[in-house]
């Protein structure tokens, strides 16, 4: 079966990953949570355009191709709220800007622009869209860098609801999810990465990302086979988790 990274990987590269062992697909197991990563206006801008007009107004902005990763990913949070899975999202927190400047602003030179407000709209760029935005009682994390571990309560709530797999989808691939995808697997949680749901700035970097993790570090798989797996769970994994979202709705 083709995959989006072939036409990147030379000869020697799937010789090599081919002979050493790497990309055996993983079982899906166990009690798992989704996670959407930092799926913002600000990765995706205020309406789906090209990426080189979207950028002019959001610099980080991932243009089309995050809007229509979103439109995937409808679904698959309607199959996981289906089987009650607890549903965790992440955004950016720029509580400390100045701080935050020297950080990222190292390698950006459009930091300062990051928090700004589309003049159309006057949407956050930390703001989720209305499409997949998180239901009442699931859980927004703030977070600094990268990873959605770092520096942030998430352990702690997949610990406590006793989440051992995660399905990670959202942006950019290259940056956050794989950083994302790092830690969970250092941590020792079975991980796939929903591949349609991803996205990135860079075609290249993108693609060569979700082969390296596929090779190493999680299942790389479409959301039409997530949506399967999800299916196929039992509706009463998180009871505790059901009714606490339940209590909020209500």
């Amino acid at each position: 079966m083709a995959r989006i990274w072939d036409a990147f990987l030379t000869e020697r590269d799937k010789k090599v990953f081919g002979a050493a062992g790497y990309g055996r697909e993983a079982e899906l197991k166990g009690r798992p949570a989704l996670l959407v990563i930092d799926v913002n206006f600000g990765f995706v801008g205020d309406r789906p355009e090209e990426i080189l007009d979207s950028i002019l107004k959001f610099p980080n902005s991932c243009g089309a191709e995050g809007w229509q990763a979103m439109e995937r990913l409808v679904p698959v949070l309607e199959a996981a709220r289906g089987k009650g899975l607890p549903i965790f999202y992440t955004t950016g927190d720029q509580e400390h800007p100045f701080l935050d400047r020297h950080s990222w602003g190292v390698k950006n030179k459009r930091v300062d622009q990051w928090r700004k407000t589309s003049e159309d709209t006057h949407l956050q760029s930390n703001d989720i869209p209305d499409l997949i935005a998180p239901k009442p009682g699931e859980v927004c994390i703030t977070k600094k860098k990268p990873s959605a571990f770092f520096g942030t309560p998430l352990s702690q709530y997949l610990i406590t609801l006793g989440v051992d797999q995660l399905l990670c989808c959202g942006t950019t691939t290259s940056g956050c999810v794989r950083g994302t995808v790092i830690d969970a697997f250092s941590f020792g949680y079975r991980v796939a990465v929903i591949e349609d749901c991803t996205f990135d700035r860079g075609q290249a970097s993108h693609a060569i990302n979700l082969f390296d993790m596929d090779q190493k570090y999680c299942n790389v798989m479409s959301s039409q086979r997530i949506i399967e797996y999800v299916e196929g769970l039992s509706a009463d994994l998180f009871p505790d988790w059901a009714e606490a979202v339940v209590s909020c709705v209500g």
